[in-house]
């Protein structure tokens, strides 16, 4: 028998959550709201569907967006919670009141949640209850009831029956037909998954299942429409469909949709220009043949390389390789192309530049080295000449792929005064997108040539007023030392750290020559560590600051571990030692000093000496 007592504890659960709603915080709010599976937890199925939803739908009225959409969030995993997919359209109609929002990030967490819990719903709950949703949100006098409605097509296109699916893609033909442009738009953003879907179910040729008659006057509505912002996301549409007839290798449409791509390629407005040129290669491999097609769209390219518009020349040279590799006939690139390329290198926008120069190397593969060296090379050389640091940036950030084709050194007299003036720019990020690229430099360039044109650049790195220069500066030398061997770190590296010029009284010197020093003893020859690397961190192990010290332990830990690395030298009695004599006494006075991380570090340093001096 239930008693008083009993109902007030059930009772209690719903009461916290409603208590916490009534804060005046909307955070707090927001906060009960991410609680919502536990209090359905709390609660049974029976009192979810019949307390919880009925709560939520009086919250869902007048709460804060924030906390609306925390609740269209939550329910997207709710079907567990009311009683499993039996009960799963009982949650329809909070969302369905959520849709209702005027904010589209609202609308849209719930479209996704109904989408989700769709899934869940048998044949009879979709034509039951989910298709006539569809049906009230699309013809819904208000405009924003119809822009939600169009994202829920895809959940259901292919569970339903041929007759059913063509009428909903009659409904949806007039939401691509709409008076309002935004439910115009939404139609057209969605229609490709509708596309997509359609062609994995249909994938034998069936027109008649795959629908294309309504299909193809809905693409024709939005090539036609008069708005910009509704007609460049048929470019997205004309991918799908082409997609769809390459599948099945049909090709009786193929001059009709290649007609389009004419249109929308001259069309008055830069936003749907610039969507083709930042679909071009997407576009044209749709083709059945694109080799071919390609070809016969030679001057719509050179359109687009020459557009008035700097948004549509930076989005086709962001498409050069990919199209470029479809184009098999060498002549057409290097009369048609590469002029074009050639003066987008030199475009008045900046921004073109800098994108043809993330993408310009990758020519070089498609042209081969001589035609390369040829007609490509010049442009490439002005390129690390360009005023603009990201235009060289980006031109030696693609290095790897020149150098395949034609070799460095063909680069060398031009790119060294390019790289030595972005060492030094002002944006820090452009400083370490360049020590990033020279250990592919040094392993092309040669060591001596390295040493003479950028051995000194390299060692300034490490004393940059910006940590992460100094840390990429330190990575940086740990791979130069892999490539030219420790007879040159010695030289070149450890001797300059240890060098009288440096100034060690300076905090940041001390701290970067203990981690430069730490990252070079995994690769270079025992000796120099014991000899050269050793001594320097002892002599650190009494410095007054304790982040000097606690690092000084870190690296006493590297060193044990490297020369416990080659059991088998004929030092290791020597080694061992070092490690007992000079190495854990250190340590041993770390864990007793008064500066709490030095004694962590220590201690842990202890720990794992300790264990390697066993294996010995």
């Amino acid at each position: 028998m239930t008693t008083p007592e009993t109902n007030s504890d059930e009772l209690l659960p719903i009461a916290l959550l409603m208590d916490e709603l009534k804060h005046d915080d909307v955070g707090s709010r927001v906060q009960a709201m991410k609680r919502l599976d536990t209090i359905a937890l709390a609660l049974n199925p029976e009192r979810t569907r019949s307390e919880l939803l009925p709560f939520l739908q009086d919250v869902v009225q007048d709460d804060e967006d924030e906390v609306i959409t925390v609740i269209a969030e939550e329910l997207a995993k709710f079907v567990q919670y009311v009683g499993g997919p039996a009960y799963a359209t009982e949650l329809i109609p909070v969302l369905e009141n959520i849709t209702y929002n005027e904010e589209p990030i609202v609308r849209d967490k719930a479209i996704h949640s109904l989408n989700v819990i769709s899934k869940s719903f048998d044949d009879d709950q979709i034509n039951s209850d989910f298709l006539p949703l569809i049906e009230r949100l699309s013809e819904h006098k208000w405009f924003s009831h119809r822009v939600a409605s169009t994202g829920l097509f895809e959940s259901v296109i292919l569970r339903v029956n041929s007759d059913l699916r063509k009428k909903l893609l009659g409904l949806y033909l007039k939401l691509v037909e709409d008076d309002t442009p935004m439910v115009r738009r939404a139609a057209a953003k969605h229609l490709p998954k509708i596309i997509d879907l359609l062609t994995e179910k249909f994938k034998e040729n069936n027109i008649e299942e795959f629908n294309y008659d309504i299909i193809s006057t809905m693409f024709q509505s939005l090539l036609n429409d008069n708005q910009d912002s509704v007609k460049f996301l048929s470019v997205d549409v004309l991918i799908s469909i082409l997609k769809h007839f390459k599948l099945n290798g049909d090709v009786s449409h193929e001059q009709e949709l290649f007609n389009s791509v004419l249109i929308l390629i001259h069309d008055e407005s830069w936003r749907v220009r610039y969507m083709v040129a930042d679909r071009f290669e997407q576009l044209v491999s749709s083709f059945n043949d694109p080799p071919s097609d390609i070809i016969r769209l030679i001057p719509e390219i050179t359109s687009l390389m020459k557009d008035n518009e700097g948004e549509v020349r930076k989005a086709i040279s962001k498409q050069l390789p990919g199209f470029c590799k479809l184009i098999k006939n060498s002549d057409v690139l290097l009369n048609d192309v590469i002029p074009c390329v050639e003066s987008l290198s030199n475009d008045e926008n900046e921004v073109v530049r800098s994108a043809l120069a993330s993408e310009i190397t990758g020519l070089a593969p498609i042209l081969g080295k001589d035609l390369t060296i040829e007609y490509l090379l010049p442009t490439f050389l002005n390129m690390l000449k360009d005023e603009f640091p990201e235009v060289r940036l980006n031109i030696i950030s693609n290095l790897q792929i020149v150098n395949q084709v034609i070799g460095i050194q063909l680069l060398s007299k031009s790119l060294l005064p390019a790289i030595t003036e972005l060492a030094q720019d002002k944006q820090w990020r452009v400083r370490l997108a360049i020590i990033e690229q020279i250990p592919l430099l040094a392993e092309q360039l040669g060591v001596s040539f390295f040493d003479e044109e950028l051995g000194e650049l390299c060692m300034s790195w490490l004393w940059d007023p910006v940590y992460s220069i100094r840390n990429a500066a330190v990575v940086n030398l740990e791979k130069l030392t892999v490539i030219f061997g420790s007879g040159w770190a010695k030289a070149e590296l450890i001797d300059r750290i240890l060098s009288d010029k440096i100034d060690i009284s300076n905090f940041i010197v001390r701290i970067t020559s203990v981690f430069a020093l730490t990252n070079l003893v995994p690769v270079v020859d025992e000796n120099l560590v014991i000899n050269d690397i050793l001594p320097f961190i002892l002599n650190l192990s009494e410095d007054k600051v304790p982040n000097i010290r606690f690092n000084v332990a870190k690296s006493l830990q590297e060193i044990v571990k490297a020369l416990a690395k080659n059991q088998n030298s004929a030092n290791k009695d020597e080694h061992l030692d070092i490690i007992k004599s000079k190495i854990i006494p250190t340590l041993e006075i770390f864990s007793k000093d008064e500066d709490v991380d030095v004694r962590f570090y220590a201690e842990k340093s202890i720990e794992s000496v300790k264990k390697i001096v066993e294996s010995f």
